[in-house]
Formats: structure tokens, C-alpha cells, sequence
């Protein structure tokens, strides 16, 4: 496949956004099946448009309207905002303090660049399969916590397009969530703190919290494979005295002069671990220090905050922000993840475009368009998508009308 030109965007966004962009599903999503009034039209949307022009404050009567709009529009990227008091749209028309944000979504944005001074491999932007393991790691310690030590049902976790993962938490109780709740949340599943200037970003409570057990627990299921081998962190001088300075001065010294006899990362962590037992160290803090989740903690702890929407397309890899299926995360690759380009070549090669008069007798739900997408290989993703809303109105039609709170436990 051709790597992805920029350029073509405007010529592309068009035929996505009529007959690829899975409409249907997503309204089905965002309209919590009209869990209070107005909801959905109180739904804040922006768009960031050709040249980066920005507008916030979008909101739409119907997923319908919604639909017509960015067909017309045709955005570069989408960001879903906060369930406000009164409609988005109007909010210079309310009283000056009375236009608030009430519910969203609990969101998490995890960046590779945030792993910079762990990464061997990629800096910045770029990522590699070496490196996409902390993004792995990162799901399974924060989904686990999720469910296990938060009690919510319902995560939807996303590929961002480039570099990251989002995760969208969908429980009707924790959309509710004041700003307080969010913050205490996130708190709790952080724990790589500090600048660059930073040595140690890690500091571990004795005994160890239950939920960094169980996340180093995790971390140790990759380790070997990822730091060792992946990207030899131990491999030369300058790496593993990064890695010695998270150690005490008298196992650093001993294993600097140790460290010359042994030539693999594998084989120094070895000797690494046997000394620092002996000193009672753990080296649970070098692990977690280069494997834990980085949260990005003003995203998740603000309810005004716009994150980016699902199916939205990254304007610089062209690829789809989809729906990651956590029964087969471990072979998640991001570079399969189709572009624009390739989806709508799929729909070319797989059948002529549909003519005008067609395409405006077209309904929101109709059999052309789902077989339009169902004719690329976006396809496996949806399935992810809808599989999620199916699991969500099972647990709706199950709870009673007052479903308890989710219990939390910081």
C-alpha cells in the first residue's frame, strides 16, 4: 500500500464521511438511549477543518443532523466534549455562569511521547513495534484496575491514529463524575511522577499498594522481552547508568564493575536482580519506572475537556482512530490499521460509487451503506464498536432503573 499524502485529504474525507464513517453505531453510542432529556443534544462537538481552522461548541438536534453536518463539512479531525446544562450551540445566548459541563465520559489519553526517557528505540512521534509494548502494558494494568479495583463494565478503548491510545469509560454512573471523583481516579492509577530532571520517577510504599502488585505483575509478564531484548536497555554504558541510578549507591558500585563481565542485557539483569535481593532492593522500581502507564492527568480529570472521537481520521497518517478488541490486544498492530486512502480505494475496487440521486434517497440505516462499509477492511473494527454498545444495552436492560453507584475504594 502507498504511504498516505496529506494532500489528498480533502479529496478523500468526502467519500469517507458518505459511505464509510459507521454513523449508525456511533449515534447509537452517544445517544445512551436517551438516558435523560435532550442528551445528545446537549453533547458539545468540535471540528478542526481545513488549515486548522477550529470550531468548538457544535452541538445537533439528532446523530442525524450530525451526520449531515460533517458530510457537508467534512472535518480533519472530530472531538467529542461534555454533556453541558443547556446546548452547546446557545452557550452565548445563556446567562454568564449558567452554561456548565454536567456528565462526560471518564477519558484516558495515553501518549508514547511521554516515554521518551524509556524509549531506545523511537523519540517523538515516530513508534515502532518495539516500542508499541508500553502501549499494551498499558491498557492491561489500567482495564485490569478498572474493572477489579473500580467495578465499571464498560471501557472503550481506542487506537489514536499515530502515536497513543484513549480510552473512553461509558458506565452511567461514572459519566456523572464530579471533577473531584476524576482527579482522586487517575491519582490513584499514577504513579510515574516528575520532569526530566527527575532520576527517580517511581517511589514504591512498603508494604506495596495492591494495585502496583498487581500491575507489577503485569509488567513482568513483558519485561524480558520488551526492556532486555526489545530495547536493551542494559545493552552499553550510557543506558544501563540510567538504570543504576534508580539503585542504591552500594549495589550500583558493585554492579558497575560487574557489569564489564557480562555483555547482554539479559545476563546483566540477572546479576542485576541476585545483588539487589541480597541488599533486600527491589528492582520492582527499575521495571515499573520503564514499563508503567503515563497518564495524561488533566484529560482525564476535566469533564469540559474534548477528546478525540473514535473513527475520527489522523490528518497526518491518514490512519482510522479504531476500536481496539482487548480479547486480542496482544497482536494489535497499529500499522495495520487501515488509512483513508486504503478504505476508499477497497470501496472503489469493490464497486463504483453511487449516484447522486441514490445517495440522497439514502437513510441513516440503510442496507447500501452497510455493505459500503462492510466492503473495507475498517469492517473488524466496527464489529469491536458493536460488540461494545451490545454489551451496554444488555447491562441497561438488566440493572434497575436506580443502578448503584460504582464503588470505589482509593
Amino acid at each position: 500500500m502507498a504511504e498516505f499524502d496529506p494532500d489528498s485529504l480533502p479529496h478523500l474525507l468526502p467519500l469517507y464521511y458518505r459511505r464509510i464513517f459507521p454513523f449508525g453505531p456511533y449515534g447509537r453510542w452517544l445517544l445512551y438511549g436517551d438516558v435523560s432529556k435532550n442528551y445528545f443534544q446537549r453533547r458539545e462537538f468540535s471540528f478542526t477543518l481545513h488549515d486548522d481552522i477550529y470550531v468548538r461548541y457544535q452541538s445537533f438536534n439528532s446523530p442525524q443532523e450530525l451526520e449531515k453536518e460533517i458530510q457537508k463539512i467534512c472535518p480533519y479531525k472530530i472531538d467529542i466534549g461534555a454533556v453541558y446544562s443547556h446546548r452547546p450551540i446557545q452557550h452565548n445566548t445563556v446567562h454568564m455562569g449558567a452554561f456548565q459541563a454536567q456528565e462526560k465520559e471518564l477519558v484516558f489519553d495515553i501518549d508514547m511521547t511521554d516515554y521518551d526517557d524509556v524509549r531506545q528505540c523511537c523519540r517523538s512521534a515516530e513508534i515502532c513495534s518495539k516500542c508499541w509494548t508500553l502501549m499494551t502494558l498499558a491498557i492491561r494494568i489500567i482495564d485490569r484496575a478498572l474493572v477489579e479495583d473500580f467495578g465499571i463494565k464498560h471501557r472503550l478503548w481506542v487506537y489514536s491514529g499515530r502515536r497513543g491510545v484513549h480510552c473512553w469509560v461509558c458506565d452511567e454512573s461514572v459519566r456523572k463524575w464530579s471533577t473531584t471523583l476524576r482527579s482522586a481516579a487517575v491519582e490513584y492509577l499514577s504513579l510515574v511522577k516528575g520532569g526530566e530532571e527527575t532520576i527517580k520517577k517511581v517511589i514504591l510504599s512498603d508494604p506495596i499498594h495492591p494495585f502496583i502488585r498487581e500491575s507489577l505483575n503485569v509488567v513482568k509478564e513483558y519485561f524480558e522481552e520488551y526492556a532486555l531484548v526489545g530495547q536493551d536497555i542494559l545493552g552499553n554504558k550510557e543506558s544501563y547508568d540510567k538504570v543504576l541510578a534508580l539503585v542504591p549507591e552500594p549495589v550500583r558500585e558493585t554492579l558497575q564493575k560487574e557489569f564489564c563481565k557480562k555483555r547482554s542485557s539479559v545476563q546483566r539483569w540477572e546479576l542485576l536482580k541476585n545483588k539487589t535481593e541480597k541488599f533486600n532492593v527491589s528492582n520492582g522500581v527499575i521495571m515499573l519506572q520503564y514499563c508503567f502507564p503515563r497518564l495524561d492527568i488533566n484529560v482525564s480529570k476535566g469533564i469540559n475537556h474534548l477528546l478525540k472521537s473514535p473513527f475520527s481520521v489522523h490528518p497526518k497518517t491518514g490512519r482510522i482512530s479504531v476500536p481496539i478488541d482487548l480479547q486480542k490486544l496482544d497482536s494489535f498492530d497499529p500499522f495495520a490499521v487501515p488509512t483513508i486512502s486504503q478504505l476508499c480505494h477497497e470501496l472503489d475496487r469493490n464497486g463504483n460509487d453511487q449516484g447522486d440521486e441514490e445517495q440522497n434517497q439514502e437513510k441513516l440505516e440503510s442496507p447500501r451503506r452497510n455493505r459500503d462499509c462492510k466492503k473495507t477492511s475498517l469492517t473488524p473494527y466496527v464489529k469491536v464498536f458493536e460488540c461494545f454498545l451490545e454489551e451496554m444495552d444488555r447491562s441497561q436492560k438488566e440493572e434497575s432503573p436506580k443502578a448503584s453507584d460504582v464503588q470505589m475504594d482509593f
